[in-house]
């Protein structure tokens, strides 16, 4: 007990201090949302990984599908790696950084706003991210109950309480620059604590091949062996989980917005091969680990306790000494998370919602002020609707929460994309793919909550389940944008040829990064 409780007071002084200490760098509604677009590639990097990998992941994703897959849930930590970290660099990365700094964008619904020339589109993208933001950010503190009372036999609604506070206290006073030192300091606790836990639980099995082998002898109503197979029992379920993942991560807010505070063409590079890297050991190793967990439970235990419950139940084997690893690794992933939430939910509403609503005549230190307060007023909202859904099993919020990462991604990704790549890109087009994420989650929602049936094959498959529909929401918005966009050239904004002339601008580089002509 002394140890994990001396590791936890270390682990909040040093983010308390961390977020003190860049106060000078949050005097000003760039530095507070941006840190000035003067963040490294190092610090970039890891800020995208940690707000990308939560306890959501490590203690909820990877036991439930790690139960489902075995170990081919390995695949969705590499499709987390190469499609939502290394491709997401490098197709949004650099135009992202150019476009947005050209346009003065600081938000994504600021983006759509000046991108299509339209206010009204800013304000119907700030409601979305507030309104989807919350049950997401509330998800994250779930992951954490059962590990605490696991370790410390302390209530959820305390864990929960302070984790909220602290994570207030460095976000509303450092902002931007807090979090992204933050982020990197809890990076490297992500990556050590993951490979120590992963090698401490298959050494309780004998090591790797015999965890692998006992692997094999466990029954599966698919096929023998199917939990140690390429693709496990499960190959189109388990690729759908990876496309909503993976690819899903392009259309989320507090994601793309990681990019528009690069420094420069280094950190692009640089930052690409880090949270790659970052992805591969942490997400990988998460759903690597969970693919052993039959290992450890039986169906009849999960059937009872949940799927959250195989997590715990695997790591409730551990010395003190590691399981107090495991507390600060899942704390600092859902911290970084939680801080990336509240900071972009915050900085949304204010920038794009209030500012809007008062003429945009806001002075700098209003904005300040209230970006702040909203902060706050997200934090207590998301930690209320936590503690409520654990006390009480309310299943709408329960639904609610797994419809947010659809119900964004299928607004966003396919207006984001297209915004960034082609010029005839119309405003109607964006309004539809916003109304058609939406309402398609909300009809998820409601076949969850039985108050919507729906008809025919094809529907019932659709609608299976949140990542079925999340995952169809985002193909086909990719292919609405393009086909309305045909059919509504009138809406297509002006000064478009302006806003691309930003990719045209010359540069001058060094011969060792870019070859010349041929010398005469």
């Amino acid at each position: 007990m002394i140890i994990k409780t001396v590791l936890l007071i270390a682990f909040f002084s040093v983010f308390i201090s961390i977020g003190l200490y860049c106060r000078r760098h949050s005097t000003d509604v760039n530095g507070f949302v941006l840190g000035g677009r003067s963040v490294g590639p190092w610090l970039t990097a890891f800020a995208y990984g940690t707000s990308y990998f939560s306890a959501v992941i490590f203690v909820g994703y990877a036991g439930q599908f790690g139960w489902n897959f075995g170990v081919a849930s390995t695949w969705i930590g590499l499709g987390n790696a190469f499609i939502g970290s290394l491709l997401a660099w490098v197709i949004l990365g650099r135009r992202t950084r150019i476009m947005t700094q050209h346009l003065g964008s600081r938000t994504m619904p600021e983006f759509f706003g000046q991108r299509y020339g339209s206010a009204r589109l800013k304000v119907l993208a700030s409601f979305i991210t507030f309104v989807f933001l919350i049950p997401y950010t509330a998800s994250l503190y779930n992951g954490l109950s059962r590990l605490f009372r696991m370790a410390f036999n302390v209530d959820y609604s305390i864990c929960v309480i302070v984790m909220a506070l602290l994570t207030a206290i460095y976000v509303i006073a450092g902002g931007y620059m807090a979090t992204a030192i933050n982020d990197f300091i809890q990076g490297l606790i992500m990556l050590a604590g993951i490979v120590a836990v992963i090698l401490a639980v298959l050494a309780q099995n004998g090591g790797f091949m015999s965890s692998l082998v006992k692997m094999s002898e466990v029954s599966s109503p698919v096929m023998k062996g199917a939990y140690v197979s390429f693709f496990g029992p499960q190959p189109l379920y388990l690729l759908i989980v990876v496309l909503l993942t993976s690819l899903g991560t392009w259309g989320l807010p507090q994601m793309v917005s990681k990019f528009y505070a690069i420094d420069n063409e280094r950190s692009i590079k640089t930052g690409t091969i880090v949270s790659t890297f970052f992805a591969i050991i942490v997400a990988g190793g998460c759903y690597f680990l969970g693919g052993f967990g039959h290992l450890f439970t039986t169906e009849q235990e999960v059937q009872a306790n949940g799927m959250d419950s195989i997590i715990p139940t695997m790591l409730s084997g551990l010395p003190d000494i590691l399981i107090g690893v495991v507390l600060i690794l899942v704390l600092s992933a859902s911290m970084s998370t939680l801080s990336s939430l509240v900071l972009t939910s915050g900085s949304t509403l204010t920038l794009d919602f209030i500012d809007p609503l008062r003429g945009n005549r806001m002075s700098e230190a209003q904005k300040m002020t209230v970006m702040r307060i909203f902060i706050a007023v997200f934090i207590v909202i998301s930690a209320a609707i936590a503690i409520v859904q654990a006390r009480s099993r309310i299943t709408f919020i329960a639904q609610l929460m797994g419809v947010s990462w659809g119900a964004l991604s299928g607004s966003f990704l396919a207006p984001f994309l297209y915004g960034l790549y082609w010029k005839k890109t119309t405003r109607a087009s964006v309004l539809t793919a916003f109304g058609f994420g939406t309402v398609m989650m909300l009809l998820q929602l409601c076949t969850s909550l039985g108050l919507f049936t729906p008809a025919g094959p094809v529907l019932r498959w659709i609608f299976r389940n949140s990542l079925y529909s999340g995952v169809f929401s985002m193909v086909v918005s990719l292919l609405i944008v393009p086909v309305v966009s045909l059919l509504t050239q009138r809406t297509a904004p002006a000064g478009v040829d302006d806003m691309f002339r930003c990719y045209d601008r010359s540069v001058v580089v060094h011969a060792k990064t870019v070859l010349g002509d041929r010398d005469k």
